[in-house]
This record gives C-alpha cells, sequence and structure tokens, in this order.
C-alpha cells in the first residue's frame, strides 16, 4: 500500500519539508538513511507482508533517540497481539466481549454466536462471513482453520449492535464515524470482512457504508467516547489512533479493536473522519506531524526537569 507514502511526501512537500522515502526491508539497511533525519513519518505496516513485524521498525526508531509519526513499540506491540491487547484492557476493567485463545478446553461451553479471527493480524485478515459461527461443531470447525493458517487464533463472543469508531489525533476527537450494514446481502452477517474492507464494488463493500458524524444521542456519544479514551490511555496511545466498537441493544459499548497508526491513505476512514471535522487531508498530516514533534518537545523536557533533580539531589548529598 503506496498510496499514503506518496499522498504523506505531497502534502509534507508542499509544507516546505524535504521529503525522502526509505522501503523498509528485514536487512535492516533502511535504518541508516532513516538515522540521517530530523523526524520520521512511519508509514510502515509490516515487513514481508508479516503486519505485526512493524512493531520492530517502531523499536529501532525509538532506539536512535528519533522523533517518529503514531505509536511507540509497546503500543504497537499490544494491539497487534490480540490476547494481549485484551489482558491490558482488562486489567483496565474496560468492556470487552468474552474471549478464549481457541484452547479446547475454553470452547465448549463458550458463548455462541461468536466470532473467530487470526490473534496476530489486523486490517480484517483472516474475517469473513464463516468467521461468525453459531453451533459448536462450526466453532470447532473454524478455530482449526485459522489455527492451520495463521498458528494464532482469538475467539470472542459476537456483539450484535451498532459498529462505531473513534479515532484521536492527539488528544483531538474526530467526530465518530458508524458503519451502516443496511444493504448487506440477505442472509449476511453484519460484520466488516476482508472483502468489504479491500474488495470495491463486492457485495459486502456495498453493503457495508461508513456513516460520519454518526447519529447518537449525546449520552451514548459521551459514553463511546470515555471508553474510546480510557482504552487508548490504557495502551498508552499517541500521535494518532481509532478504537473500534460496538454497542449491543442495552446501549452498552464494547471495545472490538484499538487500532494504533490507523490507515492514513485519502480514502480511508481516518482521512473521512477528519473531513467531517473541517480538516483537509493535509491538515490531517501536519497535525500527525505536530503531534509527534510535540513528543519530542515533551521528551526533552522531561530529560531537562530529571537532570535537574538529579543535580539538586547531588548538591544536597555533598551537604552531608
Amino acid at each position: 500500500m503506496l498510496e499514503p507514502v506518496w499522498a504523506v511526501s505531497r502534502v509534507l512537500s508542499k509544507a516546505g519539508h524535504k521529503v525522502s522515502r526509505v522501503r523498509v526491508l528485514p536487512d535492516m539497511a533502511w535504518l541508516e538513511p532513516v538515522r540521517n533525519a530530523d523526524l520520521v513519518f512511519n508509514l510502515c505496516e509490516g515487513i514481508g507482508g508479516i503486519s505485526h513485524l512493524e512493531y520492530k521498525v517502531a523499536s529501532a526508531i525509538e532506539l536512535t533517540g528519533l522523533p517518529f509519526t503514531g505509536a511507540g513499540a509497546w503500543t504497537m506491540t499490544v494491539c497487534h497481539r490480540k490476547p494481549l491487547l485484551n489482558a491490558v484492557l482488562e486489567t483496565a476493567r474496560l468492556p470487552i466481549p468474552q474471549w478464549s485463545n481457541g484452547s479446547p478446553a475454553t470452547l465448549d461451553r463458550f458463548p455462541l454466536p461468536a466470532l473467530v479471527k487470526p490473534a496476530a493480524e489486523d486490517a480484517s485478515v483472516g474475517i469473513d462471513q464463516r468467521s461468525v459461527v453459531e453451533d459448536r461443531q462450526a466453532l470447532y470447525e473454524r478455530v482449526q482453520d485459522i489455527a492451520a493458517q495463521f498458528r494464532e487464533v482469538v475467539v470472542q463472543r459476537y456483539i450484535h449492535g451498532r459498529e462505531l469508531a473513534v479515532a484521536f489525533v492527539g488528544d483531538h476527537i474526530l467526530p465518530i464515524s458508524e458503519i451502516d450494514f443496511g444493504a448487506m446481502p440477505p442472509g449476511a452477517w453484519p460484520i466488516l470482512s476482508f472483502q468489504a474492507k479491500w474488495m470495491p464494488g463486492s457485495p459486502e463493500d456495498r453493503g457495508s457504508r461508513p456513516v460520519c458524524p454518526a447519529k447518537l444521542d449525546p449520552k451514548l456519544e459521551r459514553l463511546v467516547v470515555a471508553v474510546a479514551r480510557a482504552a487508548w490511555r490504557a495502551v498508552r496511545g499517541r500521535g494518532y489512533g481509532r478504537i473500534d466498537l460496538r454497542v449491543d441493544g442495552d446501549g452498552k459499548p464494547w471495545i472490538i479493536e484499538v487500532n494504533p497508526n490507523p490507515d492514513i491513505s485519502t480514502d480511508a476512514g481516518l482521512a473521512r473522519m477528519a473531513q467531517a471535522a473541517g480538516w483537509s487531508y493535509g491538515d490531517l498530516v501536519l497535525r500527525v506531524l505536530a503531534e509527534a514533534r510535540a513528543e519530542l518537545i515533551v521528551a526533552d523536557e522531561s530529560v531537562e526537569r530529571k537532570t535537574a533533580e538529579r543535580r539538586k539531589v547531588a548538591a544536597g548529598g555533598g551537604l552531608g
């Protein structure tokens, strides 16, 4: 997916920045030209087609001490391993659907319907209409199928209800987006499958229409934002991110996914939410850049403060 690379490059060049595009390969040769930059706009979404390895890129940049856009390595590691994410959110006492790692002992009494998906993928990879199962045999078979393809599996209780997304750019909350599944094919589950996300013109793409801003009761909107903000804080989110939720029939929001560094393409959901806020695509890119610069300022101030404190401690020790 090189479209966002070129789109972001155009915005930055137009704003007067000197831009170098660096391809990330497993051999780490990419790191040397990166070390010569003043700031890194991190658009890496994986290495060698393995999406969850993008945390290694963030980790390497962190070691250089360079400021960079988006989430840090810890956040990426947690959010791209769904069992880890669920554990973090559970520790923070946030609402997530009942889940399992797919072990046979946990499946016999797992509530149905359930959603079965790869534990270490994103962007709806491995999710299709067969991912939602209603009977025990289908659950066992789907878990085995996903395990054979992706090794690790996560099973979640399927939440009937509205699907919402809350996005952050720094502390700014963009207008909430909702997926309208009203035009889905008869009998299809209302889910954002791989087909819905990445196969334009397909029945599930046509049947899952984003609506932004979502029409929400103010009380529900405040609740959804509060839950999303707490989830973003729990994973130490920074820069920009998106929280996907479902709201059940009782009006309770459930966290489905936490997405650091979501797709920043010109036609992606984040850009659409920014547009609903009155931002141009250029505004979005430059605000993401500004957040990385602000992180650098905060880090520098923290270092200066700690250095001053150490000096005070040393001076105080000398008085004894």
